[in-house]
């Protein structure tokens, strides 16, 4: 009797520990692996597909540049999700969100360089062909460099453009400094600007003069949007005492203020404003794009001398979209410039706080750099 209770006690807990393991079994979600397919695909009609395998999501959006507000994504039976979108010709940053979660596409190896990296892009070709897309023309050289920065106690990095034949030439050049914005890094401008495509089809159509473009890392101490004005005094440092003597120590330069010039967009807008504008005796040539102008004393050194910036900047030019978050400020920097009688162009075009304004301005600045004076 004994012997028939325990082997009962055994088949009933070995049932109990088979449909336990079944129940368990049954919970979990069958993994798969992901299919192969192509994100972002442009359409020979300029549409645009965007997929991405996340079979557990509930909800997947993308949105981007092109357009803000997000289009939902559709899932199938395999967990594969996609849109296809009528997106206009250009390059566009886009971002995924997964049940909230915002991310750069994982089957995208263009990623917009950034602190904050959740952008991805994707080029719709413009016919014909637009300023910021190969031509067939010579191709200039991008070179990379880290140095020891005495001015922040840090390694560095910037960019470097040199124009094509540079290498077989003896003759100077004049240089660009062309700065980026919040978060981003000196790969912006040619990663997602392409600010060097952009001066090699110039320069193919003899549009622009040959210059040195460079392009530096505008966050000088680690990220913090509540030390802004900490940050904008340390790129100001790093910036003259090590970027300038680096690149005119390795470089074929030429060396007057007419021959340098500071150009950039959001954050680095008011870095080049602030810096040129305060230091013409280095600058004669001076650009904002959206430029990001929140702290109007910044300019005050150099404002007080009106005469001054007058006789020596050859070239003071700001310009922002109607659409741009930034645009009050831009308009009560141009006041202050306009109450000291400070010479200036000053433009509002069509567009918001994004990339494809900024490629769209570079292609406009750099013809008229290093050229006769004209404000």
């Amino acid at each position: 009797m004994k012997f028939a209770v325990a082997m009962l006690a055994v088949m009933y807990l070995a049932c109990a520990t088979t449909m336990a393991a079944e129940a368990t079994k049954a919970e979990k979600p069958v993994t798969k692996s992901p299919p192969q397919f192509v994100s972002p695909e442009v359409h020979a009609d300029g549409q645009v597909s965007f997929r991405v395998w996340a079979p557990q999501a509930k909800e997947v959006t993308v949105f981007g540049d092109y357009d803000w507000n997000p289009k939902p994504l559709v899932k199938n039976a395999d967990g594969l999700w996609s849109v296809t979108l009528k997106i206009p010709p250009g390059i566009w940053g886009y971002t995924l969100s997964i049940d909230g979660q915002k991310q750069a596409d994982p089957n995208n190896q263009w990623l917009k360089p950034s602190r904050y990296p959740t952008t991805s892009g994707v080029l719709v070709p413009a016919t014909p062909p637009a300023s910021y897309e190969h031509q067939g023309a010579p191709a200039g050289t991008v070179h990379l460099h880290t140095y020891a920065s005495k001015a922040t106690q840090s390694l560095r990095n910037l960019r470097v453009y040199t124009p094509p034949g540079y290498e077989k030439s003896k003759k100077p050049l004049p240089v660009l400094y062309l700065l980026h914005g919040f978060s981003d890094s000196e790969a912006a401008w040619t990663e997602f600007g392409r600010a060097h495509v952009i001066a090699d089809n110039l320069l193919a159509a003899k549009q622009m003069v040959p210059a040195i473009i460079v392009m530096t890392d505008g966050h000088a101490i680690p990220i913090d949007r509540e030390k802004w004005l900490d940050n904008l005094r340390a790129y100001q440092n790093d910036l003259l005492q090590e970027v300038i003597p680096l690149v005119e120590a390795n470089y074929r330069t030429k060396k007057t203020p007419a021959d340098r010039a500071i150009v950039g967009l959001s954050m680095g807008g008011e870095q080049a404003l602030s810096l040129g504008i305060n230091n013409p005796q280095l600058f004669a040539w001076v650009g904002g794009m959206s430029a990001a102008t929140r702290h109007l004393e910044v300019f005050e050194p150099g404002l007080s001398q009106p005469q001054v910036l007058n006789k020596k900047l050859r070239w003071l030019w700001v310009s922002i979209g109607k659409d741009d978050f930034l645009l009050e400020l831009n308009r009560a920097f141009i006041a202050a410039l306009a109450a000291k009688g400070v010479k200036h162009a000053y433009r509002e075009t069509e567009g918001a706080h994004a990339w494809p304004i900024w490629r769209t301005y570079l292609a406009e600045v750099l013809p008229q750099l290093f050229r006769a004076a004209s404000r």
